[in-house]
């Protein structure tokens, strides 16, 4: 596990905090570029580790900053019961986080058919949310490389957490393709690598249609051969041919054989490379009383494997065109 104590920073994160407009989203454009400026103070031991991640990353897949300054849970809001947040809501501290931290690494994006084009999300338990969502709790929202299928898919996925699960069960668990990678046998990792495997897309890219099929092509394994890329979702990949079937299943063992769980307590923000692992979530059993689960949620593009062509800002809305 790759984590940097935040602890002893609390007063100086604060301060940066409070260098950030309190009502983020009335101007996410000038919300995002104080958070650009306030990432040039971070203290040097959380810049140092984030640049060092962002240049090349690390065997786990992701860093964990822990010890983040946080709001008691008295003073915290409700968890929220809806998306996406009232306009006028006042900055939380772990959504500050994110902001400066975030635009250490690129730029925030918001995915237009993704929770109404919004940049910052909620994410917290809902009844009867889809199965492939993040709002389910009560089963395995399984593993994936977050959109995967789009041609502009996140390069970081940031989770930040201002509330836990009542029991501490939920889990985000995330599998290394550096770690992956020597399970899995020479012969199907040749097969995988730069190949095309079809993919189904989440319900929200979908156009309105109830199941429009494979309408995107995925490489499980691509870019260096001796340190790829991931492309993978255990749900929406739909390899036909049964030597794909067979290679992507190889793949699948390995990914659970070198899972990690991560249990997200307040005050954490979880990075995921989004290029070089997939990631789920563990079961957890909500109370709806106000005070369930709760985190916030961005995604982060910089300009690594092509998710940027210039002239980009960040807060940008980008529209849905699935990898072919």
């Amino acid at each position: 596990m790759t984590v940097i104590d935040c602890s002893g920073l609390r007063d100086e994160l604060l301060e940066l905090a409070s260098r950030l407009p309190a009502v983020p989203r009335a101007d996410l454009a000038a919300f995002l570029e104080a958070a650009k400026a306030a990432s040039g103070d971070l203290p040097a031991s959380i810049a140092e580790a984030l640049d060092a991640f962002n240049a090349s990353g690390n065997e786990d897949g992701y860093l964990l900053l822990r010890g983040l300054p946080v709001e008691p849970e008295d003073q915290l809001p409700r968890t929220p019961e809806s998306t996406p947040a009232p306009v006028g809501r006042p900055l939380l501290t772990m959504e500050a986080m994110l902001g400066v931290v975030g635009r250490r690494l690129g730029l925030h994006t918001g995915y237009q058919e993704l929770r109404s084009g919004t940049v910052y999300h909620d994410v917290y338990p809902s009844p009867g949310a889809h199965h492939l969502s993040s709002e389910t709790s009560e089963t395995l929202l399984e593993f994936h490389t977050e959109m995967a299928y789009h041609s502009l898919q996140p390069n970081y996925v940031m989770l930040a957490c201002s509330r836990a699960d009542h029991e501490r069960r939920a889990a985000t668990l995330v599998g290394s393709v550096r770690k992956a990678l020597p399970l899995v046998p020479d012969g199907f990792r040749s097969h995988l690598f730069d190949h095309k495997v079809p993919c189904c897309v989440d319900v929200a890219f979908r156009g309105g249609v109830e199941d429009p099929g494979a309408i995107a092509q995925v490489k499980p394994l691509y870019g260096d051969p001796s340190d790829p890329l991931l492309g993978y979702d255990r749900e929406l990949l739909a390899p036909e041919d049964p030597r794909d079937v067979e290679a992507v299943e190889s793949l699948s063992k390995a990914l659970d054989e070198v899972t990690e769980a991560v249990h997200l307590v307040p005050g954490d923000v979880l990075i995921i490379d989004n290029f070089r692992t997939t990631h789920a979530r563990t079961p957890f059993t909500p109370r709806w009383d106000g005070a369930d689960r709760w985190l916030h949620r961005v995604y982060i593009r910089t300009d690594s494997y092509g998710q940027l062509s210039g002239g980009e800002r960040a807060g940008d809305v980008v529209s849905f065109t699935p990898r072919s």
